[in-house]
């Protein structure tokens, strides 16, 4: 770490003191003030730390880093890191720099931290550029996945030891047992919600799945419920199964919260475990559920899928081999093929829907038509901005389909919200606190809004994506089957032969756009209207840019989503919006 004082024998006007040297300024400063001169870090290697404090990953991450670096301070490793600030004010960057307990560049310094975030080409934050003090060599200029998914482990930080790391995974899982996926040189148990320490040696011989849970997560909550009657039904069945659950909750309050209602094991609150088995299995979504086999071999990184898709059912494909699942789907595939209108929207006394009066209209006037039902919600910036288009391909339909209908199906958070934004729509709608929403989102498997699920006039699904048709071809989409698909697709491909093969956009003026037929299945987001499309595009395959023809065609400026003067709201917890679409993040 670095001492206060200067020395004779810094690095000077070379390797770390040649990048953090600015004009006049030949010092960093500690959150205390103190002016640390550059010349006196004998650390090696050091890190620059590109980070601010209005940027939701950087807080996520400094925690990890300060953890790192004390770490290797006690155990008396060299290592320094500065903080290079990208906030906007001073108070915002004392407040974060608070925190950390290494050195900073000035904030006064602007052109100093302009000139390194430029030198180390820093697109984006949290970036940690880690280097040798001595010869300015760089080891990485991405070591935050090194430092999140190693931590100490990783020190120096150099090619070398990653690469060391990575085959030590390798070698681990290539030899993996219950015992070194579970457990650690200081632990060889787990805990029940009782506070019962269990061995881990218990496990071994039988099937077990790893449930990654966060407390007060709506998905893994709904995940977690329908999980623990599988478990009480498999050990009913004399199954040997048992669930670990791995929490990534940040305090023991909240862990303890969601355990309390889990009938099964977990790896302690804490415990570092965790955080590498986020790694180890290369976590992305929740929920997950790993499944180890007997031999402590992992069989699959995820079955939540299969049991979110089948519910409760799922326990009969236990412990979901293919010939499983194929059992599964043969009967998903009977259940499907008995759907009806009115065994999606009809459950006990609720057998209507609601008019714009209020009036319940009853489901069996729905019968024979086609029904798209609407998952949205007022809140979500994607779905007031598809709104409008919705409501004047409705109009275009309904003037020439009568046995056709919407129905509203809202995700809103209070009464108002939900009414202002079904006074702007003319079709009907489920009730806001309807308890048959959770059943068709499930049903659905709805992960985003807007999104658009077509029932045909049997009761039958052909389509779980009519927003893609409906944008691509409008009203002209109608009714929305495969037959229809392929008819508009006929047209598509004979409207392409009067268009031009290349053609120069405004928008993407370094090269030409090429004509490319991307197949039926091909979809695709568009640079300039940022909608999906498919079938066809104007391409640059060099910078992955493309067009809707109409929009290649038309030449038009992209343009920003207009929200008429509305303010936005923002997504509720568990959600994140980009582009045209909010999921469940």
């Amino acid at each position: 770490m670095a001492e206060a004082a200067p020395t004779t024998n810094g690095v000077g006007g070379s390797g770390i003191g040649a990048i953090l040297a600015a004009g006049d300024r030949d010092f960093l400063v500690r959150n205390s003030g103190e002016q640390v001169k550059i010349s006196s870090i004998e650390a090696s290697p050091v890190a620059l730390y590109f980070s601010a404090s209005w940027c939701p990953p950087c807080r996520r991450f400094t925690p990890k880093l300060i953890e790192t670096y004390k770490e290797l301070a006690s155990e008396g490793k060299s290592f320094e890191v500065v903080f290079v600030s990208g906030d906007q004010d001073e108070e915002a960057f004392n407040e974060y720099f608070a925190k950390m307990p290494w050195l900073a560049v000035p904030f006064s310094d602007s052109e100093g931290r302009e000139g390194l975030n430029g030198q180390f080409k820093v697109s984006g934050i949290p970036n940690l550029v880690i280097l040798d003090a001595k010869t300015g060599e760089v080891y990485t200029d991405d070591g935050v996945p090194f430092v999140s998914e190693y931590g100490v482990e990783a020190y120096p930080f150099t090619p070398e030891r990653i690469t060391e790391l990575k085959e030590q995974e390798k070698a681990a899982k290539a030899n993996q047992t219950i015992q070194s996926v579970l457990g650690t040189s200081t632990r060889d148990y787990l805990i029940s919600n009782k506070g019962d320490k269990v061995p881990i040696s218990e496990l071994e011989g039988k099937y077990v799945g790893l449930c990654f849970v966060v407390n007060g997560y709506g998905p893994v909550v709904e995940f977690t419920d329908v999980l623990a009657k599988i478990y009480e039904k498999l050990k009913e069945v004399g199954e040997k199964f048992e669930v670990v659950a791995v929490s990534l909750d940040s305090d023991e309050s909240s862990f303890n919260e969601s355990f309390a209602k889990m009938p099964w094991l977990a790896i302690p609150q804490g415990d570092k475990m965790c955080e590498k088995l986020v790694s180890y299995f290369e976590l992305s979504s929740l929920p997950t559920l790993v499944l180890i086999g007997t031999d402590g071999k992992t069989l699959n990184t995820n079955v939540a899928d299969i049991i979110e898709e089948h519910g409760f059912d799922a326990w009969e494909g236990f412990p979901f081999s293919s010939e499983k699942l194929e059992i599964l789907a043969e009967k998903a595939k009977a259940k499907a093929a008995s759907q009806t209108l009115e065994s999606l929207l009809i459950s006990g006394d609720l057998n209507f829907v609601i008019g714009k009066d209020g009036a319940k209209v009853p489901v069996s006037e729905l019968v024979g038509k086609t029904v798209l039902l609407y998952f949205s919600a007022k809140w979500c910036g994607p779905c007031r901005a598809f709104l409008p288009t919705l409501v004047k391909e409705y109009n275009k339909i309904k003037e020439k389909n009568g046995d056709f209908e919407i129905i509203f199906i809202s995700s809103d958070r209070d009464q108002s919200s939900f009414d202002e934004f079904f006074s702007e729509m003319p079709w009907m709608a489920l009730p806001l606190e309807d308890e048959r929403k959770a059943f068709l989102k499930k049903t659905f498997r709805i992960r985003g809004i807007p999104s658009l699920v077509a029932i045909g006039p049997t009761g039958q699904t052909v389509s779980k994506d009519a927003k893609a048709q409906l944008m691509l071809h409008g009203a002209d989409a109608f009714p929305f089957t495969e037959e229809r698909l392929e008819e508009l697709q006929k047209e598509l491909d004979e409207m392409a032969k009067g268009w031009p093969e290349k053609l120069k956009h405004e928008l993407h003026e370094e090269h030409e756009l090429v004509l490319l037929r991307r197949g039926p299945r091909g979809t695709y987001g568009c640079d300039g209207c940022e909608e999906m499309g498919s079938s066809w595009s104007y391409r640059c395959d060099e910078c992955d840019f493309d067009l809707h023809p109409k929009c290649a065609l038309a030449k038009e400026e992209k343009k920003g989503e207009q929200e008429d003067g509305k303010a936005a709201e923002e997504a509720p917890a568990g959600y994140v919006c980009e582009g045209d679409v909010c999921r469940k993040a």
